[in-house]
């Protein structure tokens, strides 16, 4: 573990970039984004009631997910009371068994109907089968997630970034590996699809 931390912190040493928010059509004061409440979970494989009961002994998927509220930043915004779209570009460093280094995995999740001033949460998941093909365990263990973060962008200016640790700008650096192997999913892409619906943005989906 120390191994795979001191990876992350050489790696985001290498990262001399730095965020800022674009003012534009966007600059009403200095109001942003905000996230709040980045965290993980172990979650078991719902038993999805009204169809015939099955013996299987459920496995873990394990969650990240954010809580995002964003203030009206224009006039157009205050008005309307939503937006139509905000993208939300997750990053994730979690230790693979076969390498013992943290590989990155990305999702992009475009939420739509999205409330203003009003929080509303977004996650992403592991799968059962992607945890073991990872960690070589059925358990969804969260200490092998190294480090988690998130940016918010709306009509493509960022608004908004959270990393669980690390500094700002970890995910872009070279010397990470990718994992395009290991899927990221949203959460219409998983059996809680139908679950805690009021909680979560809704999701755009591919036609």
């Amino acid at each position: 573990m120390k191994n795979s931390i001191l990876f992350l912190r050489r790696a985001a040493l290498a990262i001399t970039a730095t965020a800022c928010i674009a003012a534009g059509d966007l600059a009403l004061g200095q109001d942003k984004a905000k996230i709040s409440n980045l965290s993980f979970d172990e979650l078991p494989s719902p038993d999805l009631p009204g169809t015939k009961n099955k013996s299987f002994k459920p496995k873990d998927w394990l969650e990240v997910e954010a809580g995002i509220t964003i203030p009206a930043m224009n006039r157009e915004m205050k008005e309307s009371g939503s937006l139509d779209r905000v993208l939300v570009k997750w990053y994730v460093a979690i230790e693979e068994k076969s390498s013992g280094k943290p590989i990155l995995m990305t999702k992009d999740i475009t939420h739509i109907n999205v409330p203003i001033d009003e929080e509303f949460y977004t996650s992403v998941y592991f799968s059962p089968n992607t945890i073991k093909r990872i960690t070589g365990s059925d358990r969804a263990a969260k200490s092998k997630v190294k480090v988690v973060a998130l940016e918010v962008l709306i009509n493509g200016v960022k608004v908004a970034e959270e990393t669980s640790s690390m500094k700002s700008g970890w995910w872009n650096s070279p010397s990470l590996s990718r994992g395009d192997r290991y899927p990221l999913l949203n959460k219409y892409e998983t059996p809680f699809k139908v679950y805690w619906w009021d909680r979560y943005a809704e999701i755009e989906e591919r036609r």
